[in-house]
């Protein structure tokens, strides 16, 4: 055994991303520097990893409740318009009930305390050691990499904006974003420019409002939205944007942080007792798992067309109309459609007959499609290759991997088409023209899982569809129950999914079935914590 191997055997320490924390002993005390230097600020890009001791108790207590706080803002996030009060109020109430910070709470952070006693120190330190564990569990793959960014990306983006401005400077400058706020006068003799370039400002707020001048390559999305004065090679920023350019460096150091966590996995997987607590975490964002086909065999191919005009969420719709009328669909779309209709329970076999029979309509015969295709309809079903049961693409994952280009049909029809293309599309569709309006305004919002779940409203007729919509697969299952009268597919008896019990709620802003939805992941948590009990 080697002397590091012995080292962890004997302190119970474990390495990812530079990071050592001990397990066993006494905690080790943090020196009133290293307080002020980790959690002088109650937000941090998590820079510095944590050195202390901790015991495993509070290791798993941690990461359960972040975990938690993680889950919430995904539902939320799908359920609510990220902007609106009752958003802000649903994850500010997460916040308090979980201990984590999320604005100052007072400028002596060792005397501010929450209901449960907990000093705004110790909030600030559970939120601190809680994003590293996370960082260990979810580095392990690409999907599970992109899941915990996008959810740490929302979650910064609720803190930042809660901020006071002072405390955004405060930020700014601690992390050596050092923008230069521009003197009044220049905002004075720019004042018409800053107006009309930036989004509901009048000659008052431009006077009110600080802005920032950033080299326009740190502002590329505020730039390729025209949202910005551009001068010189500069932006012009107004303060409340700026959490853009913020959020662009924060994915940077978090997917680099990532990459390098990865690549001491071994490490951690050495430790007996931390490597299926990781893996429980790292399973439990998932949700239903698609790959596990309850309806296989139930969905016969007669029914795909009247299926897809009915049922089919518009990413599927839009692939299986180009699949009909191109008789071919290139990779990212073979993979994207392939794998929602092994979803929702066709076979191997009519998988293979389905594509062999549209393809040999186009230029494809049947040998080969044998030679060339066949392969990766039966490595989908875990038959080839590593025989890995693939799982049909969520949301997240068609919203923001492998955009397609000219000849494509694969993505997110909300996230990757033209808006007058799109509304062309939706018009074709009968859509109201009112309808079609709401959802333009949350396809402009980039509000793209709520304008998905607005279609399904109004193309099956109805005011809530209570339900947080995050994937293709649920958003069928859904339209089959609706208009099956609770059945899930045509031809199968009722089997209601986990958590879609209608609960009652005490918010009557909410309907009774999306209140129980966006806490739902909350509650299912439940599981993990007699996972960490029973051990």
């Amino acid at each position: 055994m080697t002397k590091q191997a012995e080292l962890r055997r004997r302190t119970g320490a474990f390495i990812g991303q530079k990071i050592i924390m001990l397990f066993s002993g006494r905690r080790k005390k943090v020196t009133l520097n290293q307080a002020n230097e980790l959690y002088g600020h109650c937000l941090q890009f998590y820079c510095q990893p944590p050195l202390e001791n901790i015991s495993l108790t509070e290791f798993e207590a941690f990461a359960v409740d972040r975990l938690k706080l993680l889950k919430a803002v995904e539902n939320l996030g799908v359920s609510y318009v990220k902007t609106k009060d009752q958003y802000k109020n649903k994850l500010s109430a997460e916040f308090s009930g979980l201990g984590f910070p999320h604005r100052e709470e007072a400028d002596d952070s060792s005397s501010s305390k929450n209901q449960a006693g907990q000093t705004e120190y110790e909030k600030r330190r559970k939120d601190h050691i809680s994003h590293f564990i996370l960082r260990l569990a979810y580095c392990q793959t690409e999907d599970l990499r992109r899941w915990f960014i996008q959810q740490e990306m929302d979650l910064f983006r609720y803190r930042f904006n809660e901020l006071k401005p002072k405390y955004k400077t405060e930020f700014l400058h601690k992390n050596n974003l050092k923008y230069e706020t521009i003197s009044p006068d220049e905002k004075d003799n720019l004042k018409e420019q800053l107006k009309s370039s930036s989004f509901g400002f009048s000659g008052i707020t431009v006077a009110e409002q600080d802005f920032y001048k950033v080299p326009f390559q740190d502002a590329l999305d505020l730039v390729r939205t025209r949202k910005v004065y551009l001068k010189g090679g500069y932006a012009y920023i107004p303060h409340q944007d700026i959490v853009t350019i913020v959020l662009n460096d924060y994915r940077t150091r978090l997917s680099k942080a990532l990459a390098l966590t990865a690549r001491s996995l071994p490490a951690v997987q050495s430790d007996e007792r931390l490597q299926p607590l990781l893996n429980h975490l790292s399973h439990a964002y998932v949700g239903q798992d698609y790959s596990i086909q309850k309806n296989i065999g139930k969905v016969s191919l007669e029914q795909i067309d009247p299926l897809s005009a009915k049922s089919f969420p518009l990413c599927m719709r839009q692939l299986h109309k180009a699949l009909r009328e191109n008789h071919h669909l290139r990779h990212g779309g073979r993979m994207q459609y392939g794998l929602f209709l092994k979803g929702i329970g066709l076979t191997l076999d009519q998988a293979l007959q389905f594509w062999r029979s549209e393809f040999i309509k186009g230029k494809v015969d049947a040998d080969k499609f044998d030679k060339a295709y066949a392969y990766s309809i039966r490595h989908m079903f875990g038959k080839e290759g590593k025989r890995t049961d693939y799982t049909p693409y969520s949301c997240m994952k068609v919203i923001l991997s492998n955009p397609p280009s000219q000849g494509d049909f694969h993505g997110c029809p909300f996230r990757h088409t033209d808006p007058e293309l799109l509304k062309q599309k939706l018009q074709s569709y009968k859509l109201s023209p009112g309808g079609i309006m709401q959802i333009l305004d949350l396809v402009k919002g980039m509000h793209y899982q709520l304008a998905c779940q607005k279609y399904f409203e109004l193309t099956h007729n109805i005011d809530d569809a209570g339900f947080s919509l995050n994937h293709p697969n649920q958003y069928f299952m859904e339209s089959q129950k609706l208009l099956g009268g609770g059945k899930e597919v045509k031809k199968e008896a009722e089997m209601p999914q986990k958590g879609q019990e209608n609960t009652s709620s005490n918010d009557p802003s909410v309907p009774p079935s999306r209140q129980h939805n966006t806490t739902q992941a909350v509650d299912d948590m439940g599981d993990l914590d007699s996972y960490f009990l029973d051990e």
